[in-house]
Formats: structure tokens, C-alpha cells, sequence
């Protein structure tokens, strides 16, 4: 019996099927591992998004007109705020470089009248401010020792970043009345919920200052619920569990 095991063991064939056996538990495992993190993703990173607060309002912008008293541009605006905060659980002191909005894919009936607008650079000016100047495709916030949204930096060790998405050219309202409430332009102007309806997707990159990166994808439905009824509504997200980071290759 034992010479038969030796003679087997010491055929050609059975060396292959070992090693193809080795083979294919490799790639069983590889592939295992490889599927757990495209689930599941960065596990441990030294930063984590914790929080989204969505704010939607409307805002009208003066027109001239000669016929009436009030003339307006009527826009509805979606102001984004990300909170990244450091990681508990990670045990090594890291630095943010940078924090990166860009690739945002936007579906919506609407869509040419939507735009990005960065935080406006004016101290003495709210923080958002519908003008050509801050229309931008991509936003990129620099890592620095205090967080200014107007000066897109935020603390190397977590802060806020803010942008906003705004509906623009949405209808034009005129009345002569003697004060307009802008949170009822919506409704005066007879704006449809199917006007502002939108799917928005974007890409948001955290930069280390030692070199890794991570990338996840997020995806937002807007406006919040009832801005035409209300005139300004929000919201905020605190189950990060559908947005997965990833490394990116460098």
C-alpha cells in the first residue's frame, strides 16, 4: 500500500494537480477578497464622511421691469454640506492635503439650468452667492491648519466642506404688491415639483498628505420635501453605510 502512495506521489500528473489545486485556492481567496472590498471598501481609513446636511431654499433675483413694482428671477437652491472627522479607531496621526468635488453627473428635467457654485470669497457676503464668478465644475478644498469654506480650506485634522447646486432660471414672478415674502416665490411663480426634481451624483476624493487617497461616490435626491409649500427645508444624513470608499491608485 505504502509503495503504491509513494509510486503516485511520485508520478508527473500528480505534482500538476497539486499545484493546480494550490492555484485555485489562491484565486479562490483572491477573489473572495477582492469581492468583500468592493462591498465593503476602505474599513480603516484616517478620515471618515460622518455627516451630510442638505438645505433647500428659494431666492429671487431683481429684474428690471417697468410695468411692475417686483421683478424676479426666481432660482431654487440646494446648499451641500460634508463633515469629515478623524477616525477613533485609526491609530496613526495623519494630515488631509486636499478634499476634491468633481464628476458630478446630474438627471433631472432641469438639467442645462442647474450649476455648481463654490462658496462665495467675499467675507462680507453670505456664503453662497449666485453670480458667474463662482460657477465652477470642480471644487477642491486645501488642507490647512483652520477650516474657512470661503477660502475652500478646511483643518488638516477634519472640518466642513460646503458647496451648492443651484436650479437657476427656474420662472420669472412680477407683482406690485407692498412686500414679497421670498419664501412664497415658489408658489407664486407656480413652479412644478417636477421642474425641481433632480438625481445628482458626484465624486468626493480625500487626499492625504502622505500620499493615499480614497474616492467614494455619492448620490443625493433633491430638493428636501415641501421647499415649494416652505420655502426653505433640510435634512441630514447620518447612515454613511451606502457610500464606500475606495483607494485610488496613484
Amino acid at each position: 500500500m505504502i509503495g503504491k502512495l509513494r509510486n503516485i506521489v511520485t508520478k508527473k500528473y500528480f505534482h500538476i494537480v497539486v499545484v493546480i489545486s494550490i492555484i485555485f485556492i489562491f484565486l479562490f481567496i483572491l477573489g473572495i477578497i477582492i469581492l468583500k472590498y468592493n462591498v465593503e471598501g476602505e474599513t480603516n481609513m484616517p478620515f471618515e464622511l460622518t455627516k451630510i446636511t442638505l438645505i433647500s431654499s428659494c431666492e429671487g433675483k431683481d429684474i428690471e421691469s417697468t410695468d411692475t413694482k417686483w421683478a424676479f428671477d426666481v432660482y431654487q437652491s440646494n446648499d451641500i454640506y460634508l463633515y469629515l472627522d478623524k477616525n477613533k479607531n485609526y491609530k496613526e496621526t495623519k494630515a488631509i492635503q486636499s478634499v476634491t468635488i468633481d464628476n458630478i453627473q446630474i438627471e433631472s428635467n432641469k438639467k442645462d439650468n442647474i450649476k455648481l457654485y463654490k462658496p462665495d470669497e467675499n467675507p462680507e457676503t453670505k456664503l453662497f452667492k449666485n453670480t458667474e464668478e463662482n460657477i465652477v465644475n470642480t471644487i477642491n478644498y486645501k488642507g490647512e491648519m483652520e477650516s474657512n469654506l470661503k477660502n475652500l480650506t478646511i483643518s488638516n485634522q477634519g472640518g466642513i466642506i460646503a458647496f451648492r447646486l443651484s436650479n437657476d432660471n427656474i420662472a420669472q414672478y412680477t407683482s406690485n404688491d407692498e412686500t414679497i415674502n421670498h419664501l412664497e416665490l415658489l408658489q407664486k411663480a407656480e413652479v412644478k415639483q417636477e421642474d425641481l426634481n433632480a438625481k445628482i451624483s458626484f465624486d468626493l476624493t480625500i487626499k492625504i498628505a502622505e500620499g493615499n487617497q480614497y474616492k467614494t461616490t455619492i448620490n443625493l435626491e433633491l430638493p428636501v420635501e415641501n421647499v415649494i409649500e416652505q420655502g426653505t427645508t433640510s435634512k441630514e444624513i447620518t447612515n454613511m453605510e451606502d457610500f464606500i470608499f475606495k483607494r485610488v491608485k496613484i
